[in-house]
């Protein structure tokens, strides 16, 4: 029984995610499906890659993993389907792949799309899932597509490092309104070097240790830990940490001069 997982920047509002499922269900025999996310913002890919990267490592191997995220930001002819790390993945030829993967896949193919049909949602599941069943049935990959292709590639959104200091981007804010910044355990112990640090952020809010639980400190005080998927994050103790600490995600700019840009909100610690 194929176990297929989905996550999107489509929303829950409408008939599309069901119709997804149902097309999924069609085409694979006997498949399992999985809601990862369905409220990803749309555009943001670092949220993307976080989201999916942390959810992907806890599956079983041989995990399928469609990403409908920005699908339709390139006019590509190709869709992609990768293996990387036991797992296979999904996606549309648009960066985000690389940025899961944190570089290049070990074997990523291209699925050609028909040039007279509408690229919707819809068809692009229908495309996936031929894939997955093929592969399913005991094809090979490189019979499946082509894997000589050039894909586009973009990279993950890492900190900044200085002697004294590292800097990292507000990526997610979870449904407590805890926030995750891309600064890993380890990233965090490397530049660290055993000194004492503080974190600071907005406000002049300054937290210098790290707690392994949010009962570390009392109901209302803010924290600092490295969460299950090891990034770190901004709590309050049962309370609003985003809300309160006046912290913020992505936001998109609109102006005649920056079209598109994305800025990210900074936590910077400081090592003495």
């Amino acid at each position: 029984m194929p176990l297929i997982t989905l996550t999107s920047d489509i929303g829950q509002k409408d008939y599309l995610v069901g119709a997804i499922k149902g097309q999924l269900m069609q085409t694979v025999k006997g498949c399992n499906i999985i809601d990862i996310s369905h409220d990803l913002t749309p555009f943001n890919y670092p949220q993307a890659a976080y989201v999916c990267r942390t959810a992907i490592k806890n599956f079983p191997e041989f995990t399928f993993h469609i990403i409908h995220v920005n699908l339709f930001e390139n006019k590509n002819e190709q869709l992609l389907l990768a293996f990387h790390n036991g797992q296979y993945i999904l996606c549309a030829d648009n960066g985000l792949l690389t940025m899961i993967a944190e570089g290049k896949p070990e074997l990523v193919i291209g699925l050609p799309m028909e040039k007279t049909v509408a690229k919707n949602a819809l068809y692009i599941t229908r495309v996936f899932g031929k894939a997955i069943q093929h592969i399913v049935d005991g094809e090979s990959l490189h019979t499946i597509g082509n894997s000589e292709i050039e894909i586009v590639e973009k990279n993950p959104l890492m900190p900044l490092l200085g002697e004294n200091w590292i800097e990292g981007q507000i990526i997610f804010i979870d449904h407590f309104e805890n926030v995750i910044v891309n600064i890993t355990r380890e990233a965090f112990e490397q530049q660290r070097k055993g000194r004492s640090f503080s974190i600071a952020f907005k406000r002049d809010e300054v937290i210098d240790k790290i707690s392994e639980t949010y009962a570390d400190v009392e109901e209302g005080e803010k924290l600092a830990l490295f969460n299950s998927a090891g990034y770190l994050e901004i709590a309050i103790n049962k309370g609003n940490a985003a809300g309160l600490l006046g912290l913020q995600g992505y936001s998109e700019k609109q102006s005649a001069h920056l079209q598109n840009r994305l800025f990210y909100q900074t936590i910077r610690i400081h090592f003495q």
